[in-house]
């Protein structure tokens, strides 16, 4: 398996250079890896710039106690056929996401052992008719354009918080919702608009796939790690692939494209971006932007959600019959999983955490609050890890957030449509910009491969 720090080292290609290439594609994420991937199989000259030191984008690899952990991006579902093909290609497996047992809940201090859904029994009713009245209103979302929903500018006016006002939803309720708005768009219910969150669970299948593990979107995961498998992807690239280059301008004359990143001027016949909205603002574009374009990249922030793990000598908590899950409101540690490599040890949790309770501090800090909540969800056992380590998302020096764009209400439909409307020689990819998982890696490699046929079509025109 190659190490991030190895992949990093060999696919550091920074001399300086000019040259003419077919496409130049933003991005080494699995996304911009995609696209390159296609465009240089079907025999044109493909270059990926990519800002960080590594590829990967939201996916990136982290080791604890000697083994490799994803510090972004983690899980698979059953139909994430995309990803699952790249994994066959390339030789990689996937292992069932650990969830045997009972879990852990944790609201306003008070610890339960139980099923993670088994609340108390009002506040369980209270759950399923909120769950079954938001997934009747997203049933009627169209996957494609949801903008063109004829209730889509109400739906965008609220938040996701104040429509669970308007349906007097119970405390527990609410809690158990702030944490799904957490996870998934790192940041609470009150900052996220109601259409948004209609439209992420429209495209990951309903609301009752996003929260499970068998069989949902949390079913598998990767023993070599996800970052191990897009490292061996670029890799096996017919593209070239430049690291630690960000793109400073994009400029479009005529025919050709100019591309700017670092020392590297490249001249195309087309361009790739795959940078996630907010960040397509980091780039100088000319001439500039249609104004709506630019409106997106102002206004589609990525949320914050952070991750920590702590290893033990073994799963402890197996032999008490826990899972590993655990959900809190804490305003650290939300949401724990058991990513142990098996049940010999080394034991190891995994935790997200909400930015606005982890961001700001270091490491030492981050990490006495990590065990501070584990030890309240465990017990004593807990105290006793034997490594530790964190990754601040809020905090990367490059591209900051994640995982993905925590919309604000009237933002959707005052931008959404323009998502992936070419400008020009200039096309868009990235997991947003996909109708059918989109927010996933199954998700960026489909809108990968899609930014890639609408180039390869216009260079075949272009003959």
């Amino acid at each position: 398996m190659t190490s991030q720090n190895e992949h990093e080292r060999s696919t550091t290609m920074n001399s300086a250079s000019t040259r003419s290439v077919d496409v130049v594609v933003v991005g080494a994420g699995l996304a911009g890896l995609t696209a390159a991937d296609h465009l240089a199989r079907e025999g044109y000259d493909t270059v990926v710039v990519e800002g960080r030191d590594r590829v990967g984008g939201r996916v990136r690899g982290a080791e604890i106690a000697g083994v490799p952990v994803d510090a972004g991006a983690t899980w698979v579902a059953p139909g994430h056929t995309a990803v699952r093909d790249l994994a066959s290609r390339l030789g990689y497996e996937f292992t069932p996401q650990f969830h045997q047992g009972k879990g852990v809940i944790s609201f306003g201090g008070r610890r339960r052992v139980e099923s993670l859904t088994a609340l108390a029994p009002w506040s369980m009713l209270d759950l399923a008719r909120i769950m079954g009245v938001l997934q009747k209103t997203v049933d009627g979302l169209p996957f494609s354009s949801p903008w063109v929903h004829p209730r889509a500018d109400q739906l965008d006016s609220m938040s996701f918080g104040e429509w669970l006002t308007s349906k007097h939803a119970l405390q527990d309720t609410r809690k158990f919702m702030n944490m799904f708005s957490l996870v998934h768009w790192g940041a609470p219910v009150d900052d996220v608009s109601l259409f948004n969150v209609m439209r992420y669970i429209k495209t990951l299948g309903g609301i009752e796939h996003m929260l499970s593990v068998e069989g949902g979107d949390q079913q598998d995961r990767m023993l070599a790690s996800m970052y191990s498998l897009v490292s061996r992807f670029a890799e096996t690239l017919e593209a070239e692939v430049i690291v630690g280059s960000p793109v400073e301008r994009i400029t479009t004359a005529g025919e050709r494209v100019t591309v700017e990143a670092g020392e590297h001027t490249i001249q195309a016949r087309y361009v790739v971006v795959t940078a996630s909205p907010v960040h397509r603002s980091t780039i100088e574009f000319t001439p500039a932007l249609p104004e709506p374009h630019s409106g997106l990249s102002r206004s589609w922030r990525l949320g914050s959600l952070s991750k920590a793990f702590v290893a033990y000598e073994r799963p402890f908590w197996r032999d008490r019959g826990l899972s590993g899950e655990a959900m809190s409101d804490d305003e650290t540690v939300f949401l724990t999983f058991d990513v142990s490599p098996n049940a010999d040890g080394p034991g190891i949790l995994m935790a997200f955490c909400d930015g606005r309770g982890f961001d700001a501090y270091d490491e030492g800090e981050r990490r006495r609050r990590v065990m501070e909540h584990l030890v309240h969800l465990y017990g004593e056992a807990a105290r006793y890890s034997t490594d530790y380590t964190d990754f601040s998302w809020a905090n990367d020096t490059f591209a900051p957030g994640g995982p993905n764009p925590a919309v604000a209400p009237k933002a959707w439909t005052s931008f959404g449509r323009y998502l992936r409307e070419p400008v020009g020689r200039v096309h868009w990819a990235g997991t947003e910009t996909a109708d059918e998982t989109s927010g996933t890696m199954n998700g960026a490699i489909l809108s990968g491969r899609r930014a890639a046929t609408e180039v390869a079509e216009r260079l075949h025109a272009d003959r």
